[in-house]
């Protein structure tokens, strides 16, 4: 068994694609329409989907918002370089909101990035 994707419900698809893919870098893997269910699903990732998780991007028609709730966490990315990924997503428009920095208790450095939806993103500082 293995973790295929995690599915999100998104307002905007075309903001949610500029956001996953170039923001952070993941690529269109597949999309498609589904006119009888009135929805899009659209694929993401850092690669082939028979060898990477990928998120399942799910954009319901004429539906702008939604209650993100209390449960959702976030989904996390590793990058090698964390100041200078915070710096890019800020210079493209990006909300950056928890600059990097060791987590509490902790040594490990990481950041928070919110995607149009407001779903939280956690950068975690690769170490070498």
């Amino acid at each position: 068994m293995r973790l295929l994707h995690t599915m999100l419900r998104v307002n905007n698809l075309e903001e949610s694609l500029k956001f996953y893919c170039d923001f952070l870098g993941m690529k269109l893997l597949r999309q498609k329409d589904y006119p009888g269910g009135e929805f899009t699903l659209a694929f993401v990732g850092y690669g082939d989907e028979s060898e990477q998780t990928a998120i399942e991007l799910t954009y319901n028609w004429g539906v702008d918002r939604y209650e993100l709730g209390n449960a959702y966490g976030h989904i996390a990315i590793g990058v090698d370089d964390i100041h200078g990924t915070c710096e890019k997503i800020k210079s493209m428009g990006g909300k950056v909101t928890r600059e990097p920095g060791p987590m509490k208790h902790g040594s490990t450095v990481i950041a928070f990035v919110e995607d149009p939806n407001g779903y939280k993103v956690e950068l975690i500082q690769s170490k070498d």
